[in-house]
């Protein structure tokens, strides 16, 4: 498996529109996009860092994994997510190493296939999320 680059750093958040107010006025940072992804259950805004996109995720239902998430730990780092070469194989290599997936196989939203990997202990309380693909709200 390459790891290409960090995609993306997620921080799950109460209240999404407090969080683009602060970060607008103290830092000046606009969000490049916004979507809402029902089968996740999230709202979000991304921001983009040089190549490395900064996402502040709310949830859209008190089910969902980032209210679960805020429930148990608070407000705070929620996921890194790393670009690889090939998810399909990335999987599977990891699989030989007995490393959990939460995904069997790959989801999809806007064109980029991603999975998660179930390892919170190792990978220190973050999830951790490989994708493949260049992320396009309009696909």
């Amino acid at each position: 498996m390459k790891i290409e680059k960090i995609d993306h750093i997620c921080f799950a958040v109460k209240d999404l529109e407090e969080t683009k107010r602060v970060y607008r006025e103290d830092f000046g940072l606009v969000p490049s996009c916004e979507y809402t992804a029902e089968s996740e259950m999230i709202r979000v805004s991304r921001y983009y860092i040089g190549e490395v996109a900064v996402e502040f995720m709310e949830s859209t239902a008190p089910e969902g994994e980032v209210a679960k998430f805020i429930e148990k730990r608070g407000e705070g780092v929620f996921l890194i997510s790393y670009k690889v070469d090939h998810l399909d194989r990335a999987m599977k290599e990891l699989e030989a190493k007995n490393v959990d997936l939460i995904d069997k196989k790959p989801r999809e939203l806007f064109g980029t296939r991603y999975a998660f990997v179930h390892h919170p202990n190792k990978l220190n309380g973050v999830l951790t999320e490989l994708l493949e693909g260049e992320f396009d709200i309009n696909k």
